[in-house]
């Protein structure tokens, strides 16, 4: 960390640095403006792009102060560029607010990108600024933004013989235009175009201030690609339950990126995440900042509709579920099962009937900073593996909804608990590598020796009347296990992602508890409710052709543990997704029962902003993670054990109560205020 520390602490120095001692020499923003009042001249591209070709025309943008932590990015070959090694190609997708981005090796420019300049002299009047290059090379670039970061830079630099990467005879180049355009319009990616000052070539023209306008530019570009890979802030920062293993780009991709890209504007928009998720709520940002509200227009309150009822809000119903008809105020069947599909997919009992918490579902709490909320998301994409895999499982924690995508389609989704606020399910990735069936249940020896050893000690007999076994481990401490049986706290099927939290999803003998729409009960693992279903979903995306029916994963249902190997692995992405759009292109924003928007949205809009993209150690806790492991939800109080979801009859409930006292199962209610947590837009 204390490296990364050095980098952006020297990164920062190089911007206060350059700004200072260009004097007059670099642009300095107006007075009174904001630092992200950033403006930029150049001629408007097809579709909105800007590559790296073009007319040269003038540049201008405010300068403010900067932060950037270098990192790194997939990169763009171009062959005509012998002095610099080409990096690995990259195939971005297409972007809502920017051109689609082709495979940079074959993006067609509209001018050619000046290419790196081979070993020799740079040509006049280039040597003088390259001369400037060379001289802040000697030492200075690692006073400027670090040791490290000062040799990749040096190294680039004197593989160019010290040419400059954004000016060619003297001016900003076509590639520097269309850096500064595109760094100019990074909010369309909830980012802010101030974090990556950008210097005013057309503003300066001896070589002193052409080289630091040439560093700042370079210092931007890298902080931007690290800024876009992985985030803004850095995970560590919002909770020591989430983890990711993703790495920014090194600044020596970056570089080589750039200067072999023949498409500028599709090389850094490589380095954004691409997957469809990210670029629907994308979208849905544009059409917020440009005013588009889906909720001006409620659906007022009234009497239950039913087929046949004849009603003034039958019109702005049928808007909302686009259903058409014929202008009329009659609730017909096409409009009534609309309504029940709206029900289905929003845990209200389908009856196809226009109730008052159908209306409140379908109105919604509006969030009162719905834009944070985005860009919030959007952030917590960035943290993620930006290529997900062809077929893969996502859990949406904050919608109790697991999804299983093959090939890009979703083929299966399914309800989830997930873990209570005081024990959330951690945010993460890791692969599902294979199924056990009839699991046997190890208590965590955390909770073996704070709570069942004093158990053990009052009455000797307690835990094998309760059906668990007591045996010894290499180091003569107590294992205490409860082995495969139809009350196991797993229940039949429990699904391995090894991870550093040990959580895993499994059966569940508490089925009522998937009744309820808001469904964080858990102790941090996910009960799935037709765990028999997604094991035959998929081991037949594994294990093709090998006959795992559901049939046949009952018929080995009994009392040996069993594991089915998964050939290949599948990724298994645990997400926060509080903004989403669904399948019909509709907006929906979910609570913030963990409380991570609150934390996130906290860093990007105070002091720690400046800087969050450097990560904070968090002290690992054994304990908390074996209890983000147990299977149910027991409660530990005064060395007593308490069963807080109500004791029910499974095997909790006998462990938990062993006095005998009687609890009924917690009763599902419906209730009007599921819009409070599940709110959705029509547009």
């Amino acid at each position: 960390m204390s490296g990364i520390r050095v980098r952006f602490l020297a990164s920062t120095a190089v911007m206060i640095l350059l700004s200072a001692a260009a004097g007059g020499a670099l642009a300095d923003p107006p007075a009174g403006a904001k630092p992200d009042s950033a403006s930029t001249t150049l001629p408007a591209a097809a579709n909105g792009a800007i590559n790296s070709g073009g007319d040269e025309v003038p540049v201008t943008a405010a300068i403010g102060p900067t932060e950037p932590t270098p990192a790194p990015a997939a990169s763009v070959p171009d062959q005509s560029s012998p002095s610099v090694p080409p990096a690995a190609s990259t195939n971005p997708s297409a972007s809502p607010d920017r051109s689609p981005a082709a495979p940079a090796s074959a993006a067609p420019a509209t001018a050619a990108v000046p290419a790196a300049q081979p070993a020799g002299s740079p040509a006049e009047p280039d040597a003088a600024i390259a001369a400037q290059l060379h001289e802040l090379a000697d030492g200075k670039f690692d006073s400027l933004i670090g040791k490290k970061d000062g040799a990749v830079l040096d190294a680039f630099y004197s593989g160019r013989n010290y040419a400059p990467l954004w000016v060619t005879d003297g001016a900003a180049n076509a590639r520097a235009k269309a850096a500064v355009a595109y760094l100019g319009e990074v909010d369309a990616d909830g980012l802010e175009p101030s974090d990556y000052p950008v210097p005013d070539f057309a503003g300066v023209s001896d070589p002193t201030a052409q080289a630091q306008a040439e560093i700042r530019l370079t210092a931007s570009v890298i902080a931007y690609a690290h800024h876009a890979s992985v985030g803004r802030v850095h995970w560590t920062r919002v909770s020591g339950d989430i983890y990711y293993d993703q790495k920014p780009p090194e600044p020596a991709d970056v570089l080589a990126a750039i200067a072999t890209a023949s498409d500028v504007s599709a090389a850094l928009d490589a380095y954004e995440p691409h997957a469809p998720g990210y670029l629907a709520l994308k979208a849905k940002l544009a059409e917020r900042r440009a005013g588009k509200n889906a909720f001006a227009h409620p659906i007022p309150s009234g009497p239950v509709l039913k087929v046949g009822s004849q009603d003034d809000r039958v019109p702005v119903l049928r808007e909302r579920l686009d259903v058409p008809g014929d202008g009329g105020t009659t609730y017909d069947k096409p409009l009534a099962e609309a309504v029940t599909k709206f029900q289905q997919t929003h845990d209200l009992k389908p009856t196809g009937t226009l109730t008052a918490a159908t209306t409140d579902a379908l109105n919604g709490r509006h969030p009162d900073r719905p834009i944070d909320i985005i860009l919030a998301n959007m952030e917590r994409w960035r943290w993620m593996p930006h290529d997900l895999g062809k077929t893969y499982v996502m859990v949406n924690l904050p919608d109790y909804y697991l999804h299983v995508v093959q090939n890009g389609k979703e083929v299966w989704t399914t309800k989830v608990v997930d873990g209570k606020p005081a024990t959330p399910t951690p945010i993460t990735t890791a692969e599902m590598k294979y199924i056990t069936v009839n699991p046997t249940w190890n208590v965590p020896p955390s909770i073996v020796a704070k709570e069942y050893l004093p158990l053990l000690a009052q009455d000797p007999t307690i835990l094998a009347r309760m059906g668990l076994n007591v045996t010894r481990n290499p180091d003569g401490t107590a294992h205490i296990s409860q082995p495969p049986g139809d009350n196991n706290a797993l229940g039949r099927l429990r699904f391995n992602f090894p991870n550093k939290f040990l959580v895993y999803q499994h059966d569940s003998n508490e089925k009522y508890l998937f009744a309820d729409a808001m469904r964080a009960r858990s102790h941090g693992c996910m009960r799935v409710q037709d765990p028999v279903k997604y094991a035959e979903v998929l081991l037949s995306i594994v294990r093709p052709g090998e006959g795992y029916t559901q049939d046949r994963i009952r018929r080995m249902f009994g009392n040996n543990e069993a594991d089915i190997q998964f050939p290949t692995f599948i990724p298994v992405h645990l997400t926060y997704q509080t903004a989403f759009v669904d399948e019909a292109g509709k907006l929906q924003f979910r609570d913030d029962m963990y409380g991570r928007d609150r934390a996130l949205i906290g860093i990007l809009k105070g002091d720690e902003r400046k800087v969050a993209d450097i990560p904070i150690e968090r002290k690992d806790n054994a304990i908390r993670r074996e209890l983000l492991a147990l299977p149910d939800s027991p409660t530990f109080w005064g060395g007593r054990v308490f069963y807080s979801a109500g004791f029910g009859d499974g095997f909790f409930a006998r462990l938990f109560n062993p006095f005998g006292y009687q609890q009924q199962p917690q009763q599902t209610v419906q209730r009007r205020g599921v819009a409070q947590h599940r709110t959705s837009e029509a547009h």
